[in-house]
């Protein structure tokens, strides 16, 4: 039987902190496990990191990237890395995690996260970048599987394989985003329930849960991985085969687009909490006890 925190003592799951419920979210305190904000909101000056350090009293913080450009071959912008530092330092969140893509090219930002070919070359390029960020930071840095809308005819290495050594070369964690690995199996084929197998155990530290959109067009049906919406029966169903796989990695519920109400995300971490629970009560873990 596996060692687990007890289910009272588990903490529960997490949402995203986003600007229309920071009122209502300090002054109710819902009962979620923590709080996650995209590091880039936070990093300038003003009242943003202020408004933060309120929160950070209540809640632990979970500081999410989309900015750092793990997979540019030019490199990690110093800049860029200094300002997450000096938040990190600030705030000292309980993870710290970035995408498997890249946004910049020749100083230019994109507001996309753009995929990368899963080789042997790119892989040095990645490994290079992660392990710059983790010696500034001191501290692992979580890696996150992204959604993507084509692939790469010069990838040597599936994405599984190409997690799996970074994971090795560099000492990251990861960061399973399970809807994201749901709409990359449909729009492109693939087994879910491979990519949670093939993945190490111990290095995946927090789980990602969204909503997505489909989208039809010349009778092909596409998958949007939007946040905005509820998580899907079908995502719910993997995230519950993940909770087996990964017992101790955190959940946050990702909700980006047409925000609901604050009621309807805390009911949707609610919502993981009670899958959680439910697993670990049917695997056996110390947790249900």
């Amino acid at each position: 039987m596996s060692t687990l925190p007890s289910s009272t003592e588990r903490q529960t799951a997490g949402i995203g902190l986003r600007c229309p419920h920071f009122e209502e979210i300090v002054a109710t305190r819902p009962a979620v496990g923590f709080l996650e904000i995209h590091a880039e909101n936070y990093m300038g000056g003003g009242r943003m990191p202020a408004r933060l350090e309120v929160a950070r009293r209540h809640w632990p913080i979970s500081v999410h990237g989309v900015g750092m450009s793990l997979g540019s071959a030019e490199g990690i912008n110093d800049r860029h890395l200094e300002r997450l530092a000096r938040l990190v330092e600030r705030i000292e969140p309980d993870w710290v995690s970035e995408h498997l893509a890249w946004s910049v090219v020749d100083g230019m930002y994109l507001n996309d996260l753009l995929p990368l070919p899963y080789s042997e070359e790119s892989l040095a390029v990645v490994a290079a970048n992660i392990a710059q960020v983790q010696d500034r930071l001191r501290r692992r840095l979580l890696i996150e599987n992204p959604s993507a809308y084509l692939r790469f005819a010069q990838s040597t290495l599936s994405e599984v394989e190409f997690l799996n050594e970074l994971v090795r070369r560099t000492g990251c964690g990861l960061l399973f985003d399970v809807n994201n690995v749901f709409v990359n199996c449909r729009n492109f084929g693939g087994d879910p329930l491979a990519w949670i197998e093939g993945l190490p155990a111990d290095a995946v530290h927090e789980l990602h849960l969204a909503g997505h959109a489909v989208n039809d067009a010349d009778g092909v049906t596409i998958l949007i991985d939007d946040h905005g919406s509820q998580v899907s029966a079908a995502v719910w169903e993997l995230y519950e085969r993940a909770v087996a796989r990964f017992p101790t990695a955190a959940t946050l519920i990702e909700w980006d687009s047409n925000l609901p109400p604050l009621p309807v995300l805390v009911a949707e971490a609610q919502e993981a909490d009670r899958r959680w629970r439910s697993v670990h009560k049917e695997v056996g873990y110390a947790a249900a006890a």
